[in-house]
């Protein structure tokens, strides 16, 4: 819980100083905007950070956006599909590339850097022959405004990303911290060997997790497609995997595994979409905003190793100190 307290007091910080250097920051349709965006983001995220409590990762969440959203516009407006089918389709699309990643790291023992990293350059393949490279979109969405309009819309002032995002955190909640999925998940991402010979099915615990992951991703996708409104297969969704691993990671998320909370990927997110914000708000360059995200987070995880290594040394210290102790309340008895 320190580790999510450190890193909230750091967005609340930052907060401010976005505030006073530009006041627009605090404008409604700015806060609206950003809301909007960390629910967007929020949702994949969760489920990339659960995957990595797992100790694995994945790289492929960019291209699934492009081969969903894709494969989303035409649905609608080439197939002419209705809406409630279309994103059940997507989402299961989703769902099942998850179930593929998991039965090919579990079952084969592949490396999940190696297969998500195939992923990621496979469905970017997969998404440019599909729409033949051309760029699709949704028009004016006749005859699935509804679902345009739950996308991209509000709920008593409140983007629906940013609902759907709160909604699905509660359930993740629940799951990471309050089932038994989730004490084994952590189980697994500490030491999967030894959670096997525990009795724990790791490879299920691991499948389910990537599943979780390609499903959220799913719904991110269909979120994205009518944010933007505009479908490149070769550019749309680059980088978002790495700005989903990146809010885990400043959450609390170990690459190592068995470490990481869902209210510190959330926290995570936001920061991260604060930074944003601000490069907007002042003017920063674009050129420079990977530059200025990768500082702050290289900064985040160095810190947070610094913290780490003093709270094991004071461990270690007052472990000795225990033990001395001991010995000479033995001896003097």
């Amino acid at each position: 819980m320190r580790k999510e307290l450190g890193i909230f007091i750091l967005l609340i910080v930052l907060c401010v100083i976005v505030s006073i250097l530009n006041p627009r920051f605090l404008a409604g349709a700015n806060l609206q905007n950003m809301a909007r965006l960390i629910g967007a983001y929020g949702i994949f995220s969760i489920g990339i950070g659960i995957v990595i409590v797992t100790g694995g990762i994945d790289l492929s969440v960019g291209s699934v956006f492009a081969l969903l959203g894709v494969l989303l516009s035409m649905i609608l407006t080439e197939w002419g599909w209705a809406a409630v089918p279309a994103v059940i389709v997507v989402v299961s699309i989703g769902l099942g590339l998850g179930f593929l990643h998991g039965l090919l790291i579990t079952r084969l023992n592949l490396q999940p850097f190696i297969v998500t990293l195939c992923g990621l350059l496979f469905y970017r393949g997969l998404a440019r022959f599909i729409a033949k490279d051309e760029t699709k979109g949704f028009g004016s969405a006749a005859g699935f405004e509804n679902l345009r309009d739950l996308a991209t819309g509000s709920l008593a002032g409140i983007p629906t990303p940013f609902v759907l995002m709160a909604i699905i955190s509660v359930a993740m909640w629940v799951l990471l911290h309050r089932s038994v999925y989730g004490r084994y998940l952590f189980a697994v991402g500490r030491n999967e060997e030894a959670a096997r010979y525990s009795g724990i099915n790791s490879r299920s615990i691991i499948n389910v997790a990537y599943v979780i992951s390609g499903g959220l991703a799913g719904l991110a996708a269909i979120i994205f497609a009518f944010y933007t409104n505009s479908i490149s297969p070769s550019s749309h969704g680059n980088f978002f995997e790495l700005y989903g691993i990146a809010a885990a990671v400043l959450g609390g998320c170990s690459l190592r595994g068995g470490e990481g909370s869902i209210v510190g990927i959330l926290i995570g997110v936001a920061l991260l979409q604060v930074l944003q914000n601000l490069v907007n708000l002042l003017g920063v360059p674009s050129s420079l905003n990977f530059a200025v995200m990768g500082a702050v987070i290289l900064l985040g995880v160095a810190g947070d190793q610094i913290l780490k290594r003093r709270r094991a040394r004071k461990r270690v210290v007052t472990t000795e100190a225990e033990t001395v102790i001991q010995g000479e309340t033995s001896r003097s008895a």
